[in-house]
């Protein structure tokens, strides 16, 4: 079964991605300004009431601008988890808000993201190889910005504020306990394309490094000079649930598709473990990374 970016209201009994069946894509409901972000906004603007603070006041307790308050409130802008603790607690709120930051969070992604957002926090194995931009989980904040910036049509510096905290906090996956085995492929072009600038490559090849060290984590590049690439047909993850439930993930164009089909992802894991042979190990791949770097 494929799951595209656009909802026509189907469910998948065995994937239980998300409530929307299949919507990884299209969720107007919970973009800023609908939905559940306004329904989070109302809430916190009667619990301020309640308390009878001014949003000068509000915002001086939280740490935010009266209009950074404002535009939570009005639904207009997406508030992080940080500050939905800390109203919870000022308002004395008794977890109100804090029962909402789940789906509030979800808002913060792309729509045509959610579904693997949710998948990847849940995940016990990542494959995922990467053919135009490094993967990002393994992204530094200074090469998120430099990509999301490139991004055309332009994105707004809201947008992509909230985009960075978002693809930050998905980084949380290294830290999890018991720890998920995180299997990466990233083409060698995209370790000499630099985007943002020389420094900003820098600093996204030394995270790698770091990442690489970890005992969970396997980093492996695909030389340009290979004959056979069994990666042709493009980008892809595949994602293990507990229970062994397996997801693939693909998207291009701002577009996506979810397959939740068993013989598929028995392909796609397949067609990985070729794509990982035919690249250098993860020793050879640091040596490899390393080599880039004193290159710049």
């Amino acid at each position: 079964m494929e799951r595209h970016g656009q909802d026509d209201g189907g469910t998948d009994a065995r994937a239980s991605v998300s409530a929307e069946g299949q919507g990884a894509g299209q969720r107007p409901e919970d973009e800023p300004g609908t939905g559940i972000v306004v329904a989070f906004g109302r809430q916190l603007k009667l619990l301020r009431g309640r308390a009878d603070l001014d949003r000068a006041a509000f915002g001086a307790r939280t740490g935010y601008s009266a209009a950074t308050i404002a535009s939570f409130e009005q639904g207009r802008r997406i508030p992080p988890p940080k500050f939905i603790d800390r109203a919870d607690e000022e308002l004395d709120a008794g977890g109100v808000l804090q029962a909402l930051k789940e789906e509030v969070a979800r808002a913060q992604y792309p729509s045509f993201f959610r579904d693997m957002a949710r998948l990847e926090a849940e995940a016990v194995e990542l494959l995922a190889y990467d053919t135009h931009v490094v993967n990002g989980l393994l992204q530094p904040e200074e090469y998120m910005r430099a990509l999301l910036g490139a991004r055309r049509p332009l994105l707004d510096e809201e947008t992509i504020e909230q985009r960075v905290s978002a693809r930050l906090a998905r980084q949380e996956i290294f830290g999890r306990w018991p720890a998920p085995l995180l299997s990466f492929v990233l083409e060698e072009s995209v370790l000499r394309r630099r985007l943002g600038g020389t420094d900003v490559l820098r600093g996204q090849l030394e995270q790698l490094l770091v990442f690489g060290q970890r005992r969970n984590v396997e980093i492996q590049v695909m030389p340009l000079d290979r004959e056979d690439n069994a990666g042709v047909d493009g980008p892809f993850t595949v994602i293990t649930r507990k229970g062994g439930d397996q997801f693939v993930y693909m998207e291009v164009q701002g577009r996506s598709s979810l397959l939740t089909d068993r013989e598929q992802s028995h392909l796609a894991v397949a067609r990985y473990g070729i794509i990982r042979s035919q690249a250098l190990t993860p020793r050879e791949s640091l040596g490899f990374i390393e080599k880039l770097l004193g290159e710049l």
